[in-house]
């Protein structure tokens, strides 16, 4: 495996430029040392991959029964919480089980809302649910008990860091894509020394093919699709059935005017106005992909889109679990992700990205053009308030 490292980083660069990525290894001296690197993390590739696959059949399970019942209202939102719980108390259990002596995970839940009085019904569902996973797997012979189960989703309370070794999950990205039966993904990275060095990215209800080809609610359209990328090893997706893996690349689009783009499909999550304004000034014609959770990163990876603007109303922090895994996913797939400024995206701080005005994502040529019309639409919108 041979492996183009000066599209990563120049020996002349001293601060963090617009091309930098997630993560910055230092350059292998030799295209077999490149292998050592790619390879360097197949355990927990393979650790990764099946906790994210077991929590996206729970999570399809629950939203499946959801979605069929008459009499679930529209404010009930049980089904959800038991959906991400038990995604995290799987994820949790399956690293555990695999790295017993180093495992440190930061992830978006904890069990004291579960602990209060009342909330004994849905951790007994919620301990069913998870058990049932693990039967049905097979690989581990053990039945949780719910204080098990409770003490796997608390696992989850590190506060990562530049140091050492985390996991770092969002056990159901877009929990209202779940509830509307749309996109959501379960989602997992690998930190090393405050870097992205792994992600896998389960995308339950994303199309096998691209988006662009045959719409995302196609009825011939099967869906279920799983995304993994190691540091120096590229980008793969294969269906959650587990199924062979293909190799993806982002969109090689050079013309602003022929890219598509995405953006998160609540308008809550995502300024609309000024992305419509940068793609303006880009003479981007087709009209925004509006899809929830990390799946945009995925589908941006495989080239279904050439553009993700993530530009979060001022006041907002991101999470580093909202983007950790989609990150790597794209950067190995030969994109670029960075703040509005341009600079890469820090995920060595804890559980926050401090981020300048929000997030862009696209391919190495359009990233030039990209971030200009990005500060000058944000330019012109502090100017007219």
């Amino acid at each position: 495996m041979s492996i183009n490292w000066l599209r990563f980083v120049s020996p002349s660069l001293k601060k963090p430029s617009l091309f930098h990525l997630c993560h910055l290894p230092p350059p292998p001296s030799s295209s077999s040392s490149a292998v050592i690197v790619a390879m360097s993390y197949d355990k927990e590739l393979a650790a990764a991959k099946k906790a994210a696959s077991l929590a996206a059949r729970l999570c399809q399970k629950v939203q499946k029964a959801l979605l069929q019942s008459d009499v679930q209202s529209k404010n009930d939102k049980s089904p959800v919480t038991v959906a991400d719980y038990g995604s995290q108390a799987l994820v949790s259990f399956v690293l555990q089980q695999e790295f017993p002596d180093n495992f440190s995970l930061v992830a978006e839940e904890d069990s004291k809302d579960l602990r209060k009085d009342g909330g004994q019904e849905i951790v007994e569902r919620i301990t069913k649910l998870v058990n049932d996973s693990l039967t049905s797997d097979g690989s581990y012979n053990v039945t949780l008990s719910t204080e098990g189960v409770l003490k796997a989703i608390d696992n989850g309370r590190s506060e990562g860091g530049s140091q050492g070794r985390h996991w770092v999950l969002d056990p159901i990205d877009g929990t209202k894509g779940f509830l509307r039966g749309d996109q959501y993904a379960i989602a997992l990275a690998l930190l090393e020394g405050g870097k992205v060095v792994l992600g896998v990215l389960a995308c339950p209800n994303l199309p096998l093919t691209s988006l662009s080809d045959a719409g995302q609610h196609s009825p011939n359209n099967k869906v279920g699709c799983l995304f993994f990328a190691v540091v120096g090893g590229g980008t793969y997706m294969h269906p959650l059935d587990g199924s062979s893996a293909v190799k993806v690349q982002v969109s090689a689009v050079e013309n602003p005017e022929e890219a598509s783009f995405f953006e998160s499909y609540e308008a809550a999550h995502s300024m609309h106005g000024l992305s419509s304004l940068i793609a303006q000034k880009l003479g981007v014609k087709a009209p925004p992909v509006r899809i929830d959770s990390q799946a945009k990163y995925g589908a941006l990876s495989r080239g279904d889109g050439a553009i993700y603007l993530r530009l979060p109303h001022k006041g907002y922090r991101e999470k580093i679990w909202d983007h950790a895994a989609g990150c790597i996913v794209v950067t190995e797939a030969g994109g670029v992700v960075t703040d509005a400024a341009g600079q890469p995206l820090d995920f060595s701080k804890g559980k926050y990205l401090d981020l300048d005005t929000g997030i862009i994502v696209t391919n190495q040529k359009l990233m030039p053009l990209l971030f200009n019309a990005v500060r000058k639409s944000i330019q012109e919108k502090a100017s007219s308030l």
